[in-house]
């Protein structure tokens, strides 16, 4: 997997976080390529908006003085939860094709389960809906999957919630080739 040359701020923690022993500087940013969630200490003197774009990459960097690692799901701010819930549905809505390939390649991971039956919310009904529908004709967009499939969940809300999901707690391996589709 490659790496993240952009992320997105999604809190500035200027002491770093209460109940830790350390008091420098962090944020909480998410990439925007893989949505990965990552802990970042800003260079001397820069302070973080949230929302804002910083280059993570190879080479010089402006704002970053270094990458602290991986953030992990629990040490999410309240705040970071909010931006990360409004960038992924931001991103959604951006690309909907990826997700709607999604929709109309997503094949079965074993012989008891789909890959749809990831994402919350969906069950054994709705694969069997969605499989039945996409079989007459390809999905053209979310909302052609919504009208489409009877008693479907929003689907742009439902992969929303899912990359969310897989973003703040990592899963078990098989979840992990999921992600990929979705991501």
């Amino acid at each position: 997997m490659s790496k993240e040359e952009i992320a997105v701020i999604l809190d500035f923690l200027p002491y770093g976080y209460p109940l830790e022993k350390k008091m420098m500087p962090l944020a909480q940013a998410v990439g925007k390529e893989h949505f990965t969630l990552l802990q970042l200490v800003p260079r001397r003197g820069f302070k973080f908006e949230v929302g804002t774009e910083v280059y993570i990459g190879e080479g010089k960097r402006e704002e970053v003085q270094y990458i602290l690692g991986r953030c992990p799901g629990e040490k999410l701010t309240e705040t970071s939860k909010q931006e990360l819930e409004s960038f992924v549905e931001k991103k959604v809505i951006e690309q909907p094709e990826k997700y709607v390939q999604f929709f109309n390649e997503a094949q079965a991971i074993n012989t008891r389960l789909h890959q749809f039956e990831l994402l919350p919310g969906f069950g054994k009904k709705h694969t069997q809906a969605i499989l039945d529908a996409r079989e007459e004709k390809p999905f053209e967009s979310l909302e052609d999957v919504k009208e489409r499939v009877a008693n479907m969940p929003d689907p742009a809300k439902t992969v929303t919630k899912r990359i969310e999901i897989l973003t703040k707690y990592k899963e078990v391996e098989v979840i992990k080739t999921d992600k990929k589709r979705l991501t």
